[in-house]
C-alpha cells in the first residue's frame, strides 16, 4: 500500500467508528472516538472532551445519519494525520446538511482517535 492509501485507511477506520455510532445515536459510543481532550467544533459553540462531544451528540434527533468522503489526507507527524472530507447529515424531518469536515487524529498506545474537530458549513 502506498502512503496515501495507509493514510486514507487510517483516517476511515476512525471515520467509520463515528459513522456507525452516530448513525445509531449512541453519544457515549461517538464520544469514545476522540481524545480525552479533543477540541471539538460541531455546529454549535466548541466543546473540549468527550463529554461536550457526548452532549452535542445526545442532542441530535434520532434518525440522523452521517456520510462522509475523504476529500484529502496527509501525516502531519509519526503518530498525527489530517483528515478532510464532505459530509452530508440527514435527517428524518428536514433537508440534509452538506459540510465539510477537518479532523486531526492522534495515535495512542496503537490506536487512533480525533484530538480535533471542526465542521464548516460553506453554503
Amino acid at each position: 500500500m502506498d502512503n496515501t492509501a495507509v493514510q486514507d485507511a487510517i483516517l476511515c477506520g476512525v471515520m467509520d467508528r463515528w459513522k456507525s455510532a452516530v448513525d445509531a445515536h449512541e453519544p457515549q459510543q461517538v464520544a469514545s472516538c476522540f481524545t480525552e481532550d479533543a477540541v471539538f467544533q460541531g455546529l454549535r459553540p466548541y466543546a473540549v472532551g468527550r463529554q461536550g462531544v457526548a452532549e452535542y451528540y445526545d442532542s441530535q434527533p434520532i434518525g440522523l445519519t452521517a456520510d462522509y468522503q475523504v476529500l484529502e489526507t496527509r501525516q502531519l507527524a509519526g503518530d498525527v494525520l489530517l483528515g478532510y472530507m464532505g459530509v452530508d447529515f440527514s435527517f428524518t424531518d428536514r433537508a440534509t446538511i452538506r459540510v465539510t469536515l477537518g479532523v486531526v487524529l492522534r495515535r495512542i498506545a496503537d490506536e487512533w482517535f480525533i484530538a480535533h474537530y471542526q465542521v464548516s458549513k460553506l453554503d
